[in-house]
């Protein structure tokens, strides 16, 4: 590439070129990737259509969540009964895509849910000044259970799940980030939902890259 930056050294572009044509590699797998999801056929249809607590003596059922989109896209947030607070890292992640939701809407339908009760849920929102997120709790239904964002004891698992219409109006699953239970690769994370996740995907640009770093609920006050 003939772009060079200021007093860039020969060694520099040399090297810079060989991660360019990486990245490009890249682009073109996330990209075949994209198509290969785009292709699979319709899932299971959903055992139920879920009633879900939104709003104080207020219920919502799954088909309700679509609006008039065909895909709902619903991010199953670990926060559960057993658990004195959130999970830091799936905040880190609805705090990066509170933004987004509004961008998210003109195509998919979005929503959070979380196993925590109604009360708890949205406290969690409003301490994080989340101003776009629709959310819900599962905490009186079985959802989590049957999509596998709840292990045996009451343990939490972060998902993203797509589900979908079909010409009939049935609602099928479509997608969950099932990379979660794929055993990881020497020294990784599971990294489920990472291209999703603002937080790394600028952290592994810097020369440091994510290291041994994690997201805290707050910075101001000890682990």
């Amino acid at each position: 590439m003939g772009l060079r930056f200021p007093n860039e050294p020969d060694d520099y572009r040399r090297a810079r070129n060989e991660l360019l044509e990486a990245e490009k590699r890249l682009r073109r797998q996330i990209e075949e990737v994209a198509e290969l999801r785009r292709k699979l056929p319709l899932g299971g249809k959903v055992p139920e259509d879920y009633v879900f607590d939104e709003a104080a003596g207020a219920k919502t059922r799954l088909s309700e969540l679509f609006g008039d989109k065909k895909t709902l896209v619903l991010y199953s947030f670990m926060y559960g009964p057993p658990m004195e607070r959130p999970c830091p890292s799936c905040t880190s992640i609805v705090d990066g895509l509170d933004g987004q939701a509004v961008h998210i809407r003109q195509r998919a339908a979005f929503a959070v849910v979380m196993r925590a009760t109604l009360e708890k849920a949205h406290a969690v929102a409003e301490a994080r000044g989340w101003r776009h997120h629709r959310v819900i709790s599962s905490a009186n239904n079985s959802f989590n259970r049957d999509y596998f964002a709840e292990r045996e004891g009451g343990g939490q698992n972060p998902l993203m799940h797509v589900f979908t219409k079909s010409a009939s109006g049935d609602i099928h699953h479509f997608w969950s980030s099932e990379l979660l239970f794929v055993e990881p690769e020497p020294n990784q994370d599971p990294r489920h939902v990472d291209l999703m996740w603002p937080l790394w995907n600028i952290l592994d640009l810097t020369p440091e890259g994510r290291g041994e770093f994690y997201p805290r609920l707050s910075y101001d006050q000890p682990k």
